[in-house]
């Protein structure tokens, strides 16, 4: 197995002897209270708490905020859809763009009064490299971020998406540490997906050697039928995105799937619901252009030989797909 989606697809191999973090508000909750502990130590915040990652839990994140509140049309699909109905309920967005290469448009923000800007140090899909930095003139301004692919302590507040992390869809885990949000009783939160996320985080790992290497492969054999939606040195080292001429992502990332080699086209939310690629649209693409987005994240160590293998299967089942699709 060549697992070539790890950002998109995360998975915790070990679930066994959970008892112990059922929590009682009666007797010392020892291991949950380590875990809690390790969290603020690797990421220094002082609070957690657990929420559902869903629109519903993100809509509910937004009413406990007191301020205005941005958002990324580059963040995830569930904190999109829960600012959605937000709106529905009377509540104001200011929503950041994205621009054709990719990044965040942060113009908005200046005719604004926004307390809280949902913006991650990455966009969803195709992994551009977000500057927080560049938030810093705003000084009343508070920045939450997806943390899941990338950890920027610019972050005033920061989340876990545990389906990208573990392959389970249990609840998010959230970092902070003021009084933005109201933390939990005994009972309530979710011990089993603060154990298992921070389990993934402690075991994730990024091969930040393979994009260069698969880049001048793919070029070399494809030719002029691969071309790039972004740029590949913006986007996080340890990812590349990209299109293939005339052929549908799905129908590739399928077929390879049967070979054991996992590749992605976008959030895994989105895939079982055969959308294309929400972010590569808002980036001006079309609709139709956005189905042949690809998604490749490493972190396996694989040898040359190993690569050229895979851009030569991948070759040999595009040109396969086309063939039939042209029939």
């Amino acid at each position: 197995m060549t697992k070539l989606n790890t950002l998109q697809y995360g998975s915790v191999e070990e679930l066994s002897s959970l008892n112990h973090f059922s929590l009682n508000a009666l007797r010392a909750n020892n291991a949950f209270d380590a875990y809690t502990l390790e969290y603020k130590t690797l990421y220094n915040y002082k609070k957690i708490k657990t929420f559902s990652f869903s629109k519903e839990g993100f809509m509910a994140l937004f009413l406990e905020l007191d301020g205005e509140i941005a958002i990324s049309k580059g963040e995830s699909e569930a904190i999109i859809e829960g600012a959605k109905l937000y709106e529905k309920i009377g509540g104001t967005i200011v929503w950041l763009g994205l621009t054709q290469e990719g990044s965040v448009d942060f113009s908005a923000l200046e005719s604004s009064d926004v307390t809280f800007a949902f913006v991650s140090s990455y966009v969803m899909d195709s992994f551009v490299k977000i500057d927080l930095s560049d938030l810093q003139k705003y000084n009343e301004l508070k920045i939450v971020s997806n943390a899941s692919a990338n950890f920027d302590a610019q972050s005033d507040i920061i989340y876990f998406d545990n389906y990208k992390l573990t392959g389970f869809n249990s609840s998010g885990v959230l970092l902070f540490n003021e009084d933005e949000f109201e933390l939990l009783p005994v009972g309530v939160i979710d011990s089993i997906a603060v154990k298992i996320c921070l389990d993934a985080l402690k075991e994730q790992k990024f091969n930040t050697t393979l994009k260069g290497l698969f880049i001048e492969k793919l070029q070399t054999t494809f030719g002029d039928d691969i071309f790039f939606f972004v740029e590949p040195a913006l986007t996080l080292e340890y990812t590349l995105h990209f299109g293939l001429k005339n052929l549908k992502a799905r129908e590739l990332i399928r077929t390879l799937a049967l070979s054991k080699i996992y590749i992605s086209n976008g959030e895994g939310c989105s895939l079982g619901l055969s959308r294309p690629s929400r972010v590569i649209q808002e980036m001006g693409f079309s609709e139709q252009k956005s189905r042949e987005a690809l998604s490749l994240s490493f972190c396996e160590a694989l040898d040359e030989e190993r690569v050229d293998a895979i851009v030569h299967l991948l070759f040999q089942k595009y040109r396969q797909i086309k063939l039939l699709n042209d029939e």
